[in-house]
Formats: C-alpha cells, sequence, structure tokens
C-alpha cells in the first residue's frame, strides 16, 4: 500500500507541474477554455457540429429571468448546473417528481437520497448559482437545465442513482488514457471522484474496465456488494472515441479531458469538455499520463479513423504486458483462439475454451477429420472393448488401461497415443487420446488430447489444466 501512495503522489505532483507547463499552456488557448467553460456556448458548439448532447430545456440568467420562470415547464426529471461550474459544484440530479405538491401548490421533486426539493428551494439554490457560488471565479453565473440521460442496462448494478460518465483525455487527436467514473451514495449520486465517486480505469484496445480507485484507494468492487469492477466491457467503445476527437476538434483544444454517457436510447452523449482534466485518471490506470502523451506528441493525425486505431496499437493491453513481465507467465483469455497443426505441419486457426475444470485438452472428433487425421480413429477402432466394461470395478478398469497401454507402446508408428476410462453421458466409456502440437498465444505446446464429439458445441477445441500451467487466466470474456 506504501508503494501505490507513493506512486499517487509522485503521479499528482509531477504529473501536474508538467501537465501545466508542456501541454495545457500550448495547446489550449484562453479564448478556447473560455468556450469549453461556458456550458451553454459549448453545447451549441457541439449541436452545431451534430455531436451529440443532452438536450437544453432552460436557461436562466438574472433574477428577473427567475421570477418569470414557469415550473411547468419542466418535465418530472432534470438537471440543473451553473453554467461556469466546476468539479462537479452546484449540480442538481432531479430523479423524479412527488405526486403530492406542497400545501401552498408548488410542485415538489426528488433527488439523491430521497430528499425532496420544492420550487422555493430550487429557486434558492439558482440565486446561489447567480451569484457566482460555484463558478470558478465567484462571478456572477447562469443557470441552466438540461434532460436527465436514462440509465444504461449495463450500468444499473454498478451505479447508485446517478449516470456514470466516461472520461476520455484527448492529445493532439489521439484519445490516450480513459476513465470509467460510477456515482456512489457518498458522492450523492454524481459522477465526481472529488465528492466520493468511483474511477475504473479503461483498456483503450478493447474498451474494458481494468483497475478501480475510490478516495485514491484502490478497489476491486463496488462499495457494499460483490459487484466486481475489472472486467466491464464498456458499449460503443469506438463510437465513444470518435466522439471525444471529433469534441476536442470542435472546441480546438489539443489537450482535453472529453465526459461523455451513454444514455439508454441515444447511446454515446458529450457532456463536458475540460481543458484542464485531474490527475486521477493515471492512477485508476496505474499508468503515467506523461509517458503517453510524449508519445504522440509530434504526430499527424489526419482522419479520426487513424487516430483510433493508432490509439489501441500504442496504449492497448498495457496491463497484460506487465503481468507477463511480473510473472514470467503469458495472460490468455477465456475465449481464445489457438492454431493446431497435423503430421504435416500443416497449419490451422480454431476457437478454443479455456477449461480450468478439465484435467487434459479435447478436440472434437470432426475437426480431427478435418486435420485429415482419421487414421487415429482407424487405431482405436481395432481396440477390443470388454463387453462388461460398465459392471468392472475401478481396479478392474485401472489394469484394463494399463494393459492397453502397454500394448500400444509396443508399437512405434501409432499415432493413438493413449486410451482412458471415462464416465460419460450415457455410461461408462473407453475415450481416444491424441498427440498434437498446438500454438496458444506465443506459446507451442505438445498437447495430449482427448477425441470427443463436441457437435453442436460453440468451441471445437477445449483448453485443460495440464496445458494451461504456463498462462495466466483473463476471466474477461472479450
Amino acid at each position: 500500500m506504501k508503494l501505490f501512495e507513493a506512486f499517487i503522489f509522485s503521479q499528482k505532483i509531477l504529473g501536474m507541474n508538467s501537465r501545466n507547463l508542456s501541454y495545457i499552456k500550448p495547446n489550449n488557448k484562453k479564448r478556447w477554455i473560455k468556450l469549453v467553460d461556458d456550458k451553454i456556448r459549448f453545447k451549441k458548439i457541439l449541436e452545431k457540429n451534430d455531436i451529440p448532447t443532452p438536450k437544453l430545456l432552460g436557461v436562466i440568467r438574472n433574477s428577473k429571468e427567475l421570477s418569470e420562470f414557469d415550473w411547468n415547464d419542466l418535465p418530472s426529471s432534470f438537471v440543473l448546473k451553473p453554467t461556469n461550474g466546476f468539479g462537479g459544484e452546484g449540480i442538481i440530479v432531479i430523479f423524479g417528481e412527488n405526486k403530492k405538491r406542497t400545501e401552498s401548490g408548488e410542485r415538489l421533486w426528488v433527488k439523491g437520497k430521497g430528499v425532496k426539493l420544492d420550487e422555493t428551494a430550487l429557486r434558492n439554490h439558482i440565486n446561489n448559482i447567480l451569484d457566482g457560488t460555484y463558478s470558478r471565479t465567484n462571478s456572477p453565473d447562469v443557470a441552466f437545465f438540461e434532460e436527465r440521460i436514462k440509465l444504461t442496462k449495463l450500468f444499473k448494478p454498478f451505479a447508485y442513482k446517478g449516470i456514470p460518465d466516461i472520461r476520455v483525455i484527448v492529445y493532439n487527436r489521439v484519445p490516450i488514457m480513459a476513465m470509467l467514473r460510477l456515482p456512489t451514495r457518498e458522492s450523492d449520486g454524481k459522477a465526481n471522484l472529488h465528492q466520493g465517486g468511483i474511477g475504473v480505469g479503461i483498456d483503450i484496445a478493447t474498451g474494458v474496465t481494468t483497475n478501480a480507485i475510490m478516495k485514491d484507494q484502490m478497489i476491486d468492487t463496488v462499495p457494499g456488494t460483490r459487484l466486481v469492477l475489472s472486467g466491464i466491457r464498456i458499449p460503443h467503445w469506438d463510437d465513444i472515441l470518435d466522439i471525444a476527437i471529433r469534441t476536442a476538434d470542435v472546441t480546438k483544444l489539443g489537450f482535453a479531458g472529453i465526459d461523455i454517457v451513454i444514455d439508454r436510447d441515444q447511446g454515446p452523449v458529450v457532456l463536458e469538455a475540460n481543458a484542464r482534466p485531474g490527475l486521477a485518471i493515471q492512477i485508476a490506470n496505474l499508468a503515467p499520463l506523461k509517458e503517453r502523451l510524449e508519445k504522440v506528441k509530434d504526430l499527424k493525425i489526419k482522419t479520426t479513423k487513424r487516430a483510433i486505431r493508432l490509439a489501441k496499437n500504442l496504449f492497448g493491453g498495457e496491463i497484460e504486458e506487465e503481468i507477463e513481465e511480473m510473472t514470467g507467465k503469458q495472460v490468455i483469455k477465456l475465449h481464445q483462439v489457438i492454431t493446431l497443426y497435423n503430421q504435416d505441419e500443416t497449419a490451422r486457426e480454431v476457437p478454443a475454451k479455456v477449461d480450468t475444470g478439465a484435467d487434459s485438452s479435447s478436440i472434437d472428433i470432426n475437426l480431427l477429420k478435418e486435420l485429415g487425421m482419421d487414421y487415429v480413429l482407424d487405431e482405436f477402432a481395432h481396440i477390443e472393448v470388454p463387453e462388461n466394461l460398465a459392471e468392472m470395478s475401478s481396479e478392474e478398469r485401472i489394469a484394463l488401461m494399463e494393459k492397453l497401454n502397454k500394448k500400444l507402446k509396443k508399437n512405434p508408428d501409432r499415432h493413438l497415443h493413449r486410451v482412458g476410462v471415462i464416465k460419460a453421458g450415457n455410461g461408462i466409456a473407453l475415450r481416444p487420446y491424441v498427440k498434437l502440437k498446438i500454438k496458444v498465444g506465443n506459446k507451442v505446446l505438445n498437447s495430449v488430447c482427448s477425441i470427443t464429439d463436441r457437435t453442436g458445441l460453440k468451441y471445437p477445441f477445449l483448453l485443460g489444466k495440464k496445458d494451461l500451467k504456463h498462462f495466466l487466466i483473463d476471466p474477461v470474456t472479450y
């Protein structure tokens, strides 16, 4: 833990200084910073360039407009924001409306933790916004209402009340780092790390979550639950990267944090762009931001497709590489494409399933035939199987296997490696085994595989424990 705390401290201090001096000032001009800080102007720029963003429901610029505002124009759920707010301060998320009104006839809404707010409470909050309570410079501000994003089914178990967002750091048109931010009870339903939200690193190549932090502490699950935070596959991943790049383009920010949410109906939409993105993203990714910035600093990227492809090639799979370097073992997935070789060394790629519960690997009988290895089955067909196999005791079956395999070994030209007695769905059976050269990841193995009928199953090859000792298994099924 001390090492992790030291990493956090060093990245915050060193990263902040280098970020400000080397990246923000040269790449983000003041006029464009002011544009993204003004959320209403920013929203209009997005709409003009056909970049999806939540619909604007109303704007209150001064006390006169507040006194004349028709509260009946608001839907039952919405978000109230200050135009120049910072760090999530001053934002109120309304989740629904209470059917009953106040005694004076005012509408009654419900925000996080079930807290009820009437028109008077919202009016007081808007007065604070107009006074500049939540603005970066404490200057008079503008309040606005926008539609509340509908929570997509994937994130529902992981998010308390509010909507998770995805922050993508874009530098020189390249997405270099990303993080999923989850609202919690402590953050009052806001996806804000400073207020107690959860930050989860995302692998740029796959859009799958990796490490998670909460209040600068590493966590594995959502607090109070068993929900694992790693391995979540973010939907619309390429669209999210594309939207992040285009948003950075239209705002003319060379270095930006683009905040995107996934609406249940609309898909990815842009919430904000930040010209001074925080540094917690590198802690959630366990990777220094500066190293990635340097890799793309002087590149000339013409298209968004090229930028996305480059980002995936440069910054994808770094966690796996670090694990392999530390352990000496390659990381493979539950569903893995492997290479099989027949006797003539002809290679064929096939999808395989990793099964840590199976002792040995197995190959589908039809796949074996497709490899041109029917001769193994011909040899097995000549083995005499006792009719009373099912009635034998365990000791008798073991003795039978030893006898048959001893006989097989006497034949130097055999292709059938051995036989074994197994419990099948239709009772006790004798099963053939063949020795196959296979390649898993970058490692070539001599595997002893049982031959079985896997017709109707998705994977014609199953990788068992004896062939997995050189690997670490990533439980994410992507």
